[in-house]
Order: structure tokens, then sequence, then C-alpha cells
């Protein structure tokens, strides 16, 4: 199982992670250095925990935020898909009905044809 170093706010942290993720988990740690550096710009110092703490906890309400939004986006296309349903099968519908009255349309003219040849 491969090490990585990463680096948040000047300190390294040695993490364990699955072979092939070792370049994932270092752009991971880029985040989190990224999101305590804004912390630190903002609030200064507050010691190590803290800064983790309320990093931990903003990433948590971005992934939150994502996540409510795909959904959001998955019951939106969920909708999409039954209203097109919905109107395939009204316009299967209007073309049955059509084809009806098509039909019966067509059925009266060889009537009315069939009446005029014999008078």
């Amino acid at each position: 199982m491969p090490l990585v170093n990463v680096m948040v706010n000047g300190k390294a942290y040695t993490i364990a992670c699955d072979d092939g993720e070792e370049q994932h988990l270092k752009e991971l740690g880029a985040e989190v250095d990224t999101k305590v550096r804004e912390l630190l710009s903002a609030v200064g110092n507050v010691g190590e925990q803290r800064l983790l703490l309320m990093a931990a906890v903003l990433l948590a309400d971005e992934v939150h935020a994502a996540t409510t939004h795909l959904e959001t986006a998955r019951q939106e296309l969920a909708a999409e898909r039954a209203r097109r349903e919905d109107l395939a099968v009204k316009v299967e519908n209007t073309e049955s009905i059509a084809a009806d009255a098509l039909e019966t349309a067509v059925k009266r003219i060889e009537t009315i044809a069939a009446k005029l040849k014999v008078a």
C-alpha cells in the first residue's frame, strides 16, 4: 500500500492509499491545503486543529451542496423523461385517432362514390 506525503498549511502528513490513487490523494490534499490557507487568511491562526476542523466542515458543506444539486438534477431528469414518455403516448394516441378518422372518411367517400355510380 503506497504512502503519500500531503502538505497542509506547511505541515507534511503521510497517508496510505490504494495503488494508483497517489495522484488523486495529492490533489485532494492540495484542496484541503487551499481551504486551510483561505481560512487562515480569513480568521487568523486559531490553531491547527480548529483550522483543519473548519476546513473539513466547509468541504463537507461543499460536498453536501453538490450532492443536493445532483439529486435535484436527477429528479428533474426523471420528470423530463416521464413527460417525454407521456408525450410519446399522446402522439401515438393522436396518430391512432387520426388513422381511424381517415379510415372513416375513406369509407364515406367510397360509399358516396358507389351511390353516385348507381345513380
